[in-house]
């Protein structure tokens, strides 16, 4: 079992290496801020680091325990915390709410009771999104407007299914040593990003997946023309003010889940 302290910094490592991925188009990265007037490296750093104290008490929170309605509730609580944390730390920009919601979920499903496999896990998460929280009250992200609107489950669908994107597409190249731009490719070719449908809708989503696929299908980021391809679905995203948050999350959620899972 891993020691509190490990896997709260085990979800920072995970936020702090989905950001240094480059290139990733639409988003902030080493190179550029993406489509994020009022994102930089710097602010999406503190705001990770952020997190972390949160972590560590979802974790201690959840430590060999079985899913119950009362421990969700705990997680909920700790997640809106971790929200305010987050925008203390980020001037009040919407850094990581996405990425909080399913590392959140991930770091407590992890320390509960169970097997450590990346499956199990996974259930595990499932079991504690479809917990109710009485406590969430009404407030509606973007996510949720774009869900309802679009008919996609959002993140919160996402992790009620037990994180499929995450386990079925993006741990698999991880563990098979593929770049994390490559994997970040892969999950815009498959993914309703809502943060897309958000900033610019139903047709930039279809041709930013149609772009991921054509990257990958080039070679991806390790040859020139995919990563030419890459690039040009940057410019097309930063163009139409998109950016892939939705699948950066899930990036996010496969590099903590490969760092801990067997």
């Amino acid at each position: 079992m891993f020691a509190v302290t490990s896997l709260a910094r085990a979800a920072t490592t995970a936020l702090l290496d989905e950001l240094a991925t480059t290139p990733k188009p639409g988003l902030v990265d080493l190179e550029h801020r993406g489509a994020h007037r009022d994102l930089c490296l710097d602010r999406l750093e503190t705001s990770a680091r952020a997190l972390e104290p949160v972590f560590d008490e979802i974790v201690a929170c959840a430590r060999d325990a079985s899913p119950s309605l009362a421990l969700r509730e705990e997680i909920g609580h700790l997640g809106r915390v971790g929200e305010r944390a987050m925008l203390r730390a980020s001037g009040g920009s919407n850094t990581h709410r996405g990425a909080l919601w399913s590392l959140g979920l991930l770091v407590a499903a992890t320390a509960a009771a169970g097997s450590s496999d990346a499956h199990a896990i996974a259930a595990r998460v499932a079991t504690f999104a479809r917990l109710p929280d009485r406590f969430r009250g009404e407030a509606t992200s973007n996510g949720r407007g774009v869900a309802r609107r679009f008919g996609t489950r959002g993140a919160r669908g996402e992790a009620e299914s037990g994180l499929p994107h995450v386990v079925e597409i993006a741990m698999p190249l991880l563990r098979a040593g593929a770049p994390r731009a490559d994997v970040l490719l892969a999950l815009l070719g498959r993914v309703d990003d809502t943060c897309i449908l958000h900033r610019s809708g139903a047709v930039t989503l279809a041709l930013a997946k149609r772009g991921a696929r054509r990257a990958l299908a080039l070679g991806g980021t390790r040859s020139t023309a995919g990563l030419h391809a890459t690039r040009r679905l940057d410019t097309f995203l930063v163009a139409h003010n998109a950016s892939p948050g939705g699948c950066a999350d899930l990036l996010a959620a496969a590099c903590f889940l490969d760092a801990v899972a067997v």
